[in-house]
């Protein structure tokens, strides 16, 4: 009898611990992973990860506005969510210096607070604070901190490593988050290219340990998960540049990227390589090069570079212009090249203009007029298609498969890019053997919580809706105005000017 009694009370004692522990359990705080913006679009990307107090957030980007948003500058996050919350940011995280990870900060930071800090790579901080002169009207001073791929942080409860990674831009970091919950991998816009270092290396090593951590959610780069295979190396496409400037025997234009700094710095040796004189065209591209010179991220004769006055001084074939604007942007240097409007170059017959970048979703019509254009002018069009004249920054399907079977995680959250790449991301991942029950496909404002090891797709939503940047106004363009505009550009409006007598309220003379 006492041998069956100490046997239920034994048992009785061994519940208790599964009882509390569930109870415990359920009183556990969860992580919350908010995305604000990058999971319906290009750009605008901006990742908020929350436990209890404590608030980290991963890049504060600018999204370029669509045909259907006429006098729009851009769009940027909505931070409604996190303004009662401001106290508890622990740091902003930026892991790389393209727009759509950094240009939301000038309109960000007055709202949440100069004295949270900013952490990048040098070159990032070096490109957000040249890019912060042009907003002195806010008279906000930013905290910057530069990082290293080595660098480790303690962030509140968060405890914060980097590993490089190969994208178009020196200086390009994927992050990696230690949280309560569990380890989470954040990519950052990232290729594999295990061949040339040229625009970061990707550091297979340090991804590989990842592996070995158990890590929790890898959350990753998608822009190009409708792309199969592997994406190009720079070095492959430093073979074809190459061919294209020695046999060039007219005037060589380059329209890029301002940020693919990798590439100019080829671009301009290989001119120095065949005895050509550089021009610089556009106020960001000449911008990026003095910083990434000054950084060591470039290396070039400076004499190799002259300015755009002293074109004619030189044979065409010895001439090379590398633009701003292979987007089709309406006052960017190619465009008014096309449109005859720039103020010291026109299109010349004979002259060969390179796209030297694939065209962002969207922009498709915008390219195509412009390239018509310059054929109208005279001009041979050399594009992406042609020749393999671009390494996109992002990887392909193959690389996305990679990085997964690399990482191990627990959970994959596709991100960055529109819902379609998302569930093409997720797609490539179960064709590489990850289960599909374990992807996580959000929109911009669902929060995701993590707790006890998993992770869920809540219902609950934030504010994420567009935030219009229109000259100095931010938030303050509705949809209504915007529907007004365009039906404005397509039927146009009429104005009537009269002069009206203040003493007796008659119109003086006729009306205009």
């Amino acid at each position: 009898m006492r041998t069956h009694r100490t046997t239920q009370l034994r048992k009785r004692s061994e519940a208790l611990p599964l009882v509390f522990r569930s109870m415990n359990s359920a009183r556990i705080p969860p992580l919350r992973i908010i995305p604000l913006g990058g999971l319906e679009e290009v750009g605008r990307n901006m990742t908020v990860l929350e436990y209890q107090n404590d608030i980290i957030i991963i890049d504060m980007g600018l999204q370029f506005p669509e045909e259907d948003m006429p006098g729009i500058d851009y769009i940027i996050p909505n931070v409604q969510y996190l303004l009662p919350k401001r106290q508890n940011i622990r740091g902003i995280i930026i892991t790389h210096a393209h727009y759509d990870h950094i240009g939301a900060i000038p309109h960000l930071i007055p709202q949440l607070g100069e004295r949270i800090p900013l952490y990048a790579t040098d070159i990032t901080c070096a490109i957000i604070k040249r890019r912060q002169e042009d907003y002195k009207h806010y008279g906000t001073k930013l905290n910057l901190n530069t990082i290293t791929n080595a660098t480790k942080l303690q962030l509140g409860t968060f405890k914060i490593e980097f590993f490089g990674v190969s994208h178009n831009v020196p200086g390009s970091v994927g992050v990696v988050t230690h949280t309560p919950a569990g380890i989470i991998v954040h990519t950052g816009d990232f290729k594999i290219d295990l061949k040339s270092d040229i625009a970061g290396r990707t550091e297979v090593e340090k991804i590989k340990a990842l592996g070995r951590k158990n890590v929790l959610a890898l959350l990753s780069d998608s822009t190009n998960a409708r792309e199969a295979g592997h994406q190009f190396s720079e070095q492959d496409i430093k073979v074809e540049l190459e061919e294209i400037i020695r046999d060039a025997t007219g005037r060589l234009i380059i329209g890029t990227f301002a940020s693919l700094l990798g590439r100019l710095n080829q671009i301009i040796q290989l001119a120095e390589k065949y005895k050509k004189k550089v021009v610089i065209e556009g106020r960001s591209m000449k911008i990026n090069v003095e910083i990434a010179q000054q950084l060591g991220y470039m290396h070039f004769d400076k004499k190799t570079i002259i300015p755009v006055q002293d074109v004619d001084r030189y044979p065409p074939e010895r001439i090379m212009i590398l633009a701003t604007g292979a987007q089709g942007e309406d006052r960017a240097v190619l465009m008014r090249l096309a449109n005859r409007e720039h103020r010291h170059l026109e299109i010349q017959a004979g002259d060969t203009v390179v796209f030297s970048s694939s065209v962002i979703p969207g922009n498709e019509r915008t390219v195509q007029r412009l390239t018509d254009k310059l054929y109208r002018e005279g001009a041979d069009v050399i594009n992406y298609r042609m020749l393999d004249i671009h390494a996109g920054g992002h990887a392909k399907r193959e690389d996305l498969k990679q990085m997964v079977q690399w990482v191990k995680p627990k959970y994959l959250a596709p991100i960055e890019g529109n819902h379609s790449f998302l569930k093409m991301h997720a797609r490539a991942a179960v064709e590489a053997g990850f289960p599909a029950e374990r992807i996580i496909i959000a929109d911009n404002g669902q929060v995701i919580e993590a707790r006890d090891g998993a992770i869920k797709l809540t219902d609950e939503r934030v504010p994420a809706n567009y935030v219009f940047v229109d000259g100095l106004g931010v938030g303050d363009i509705g949809e209504g105005v915007l529907r007004d505009r365009e039906a404005l550009s397509k039927d146009g409006m009429f104005v009537i000017i009269a002069t009206i007598d203040s003493q007796t309220g008659k119109i003086r003379g006729s009306p205009d």
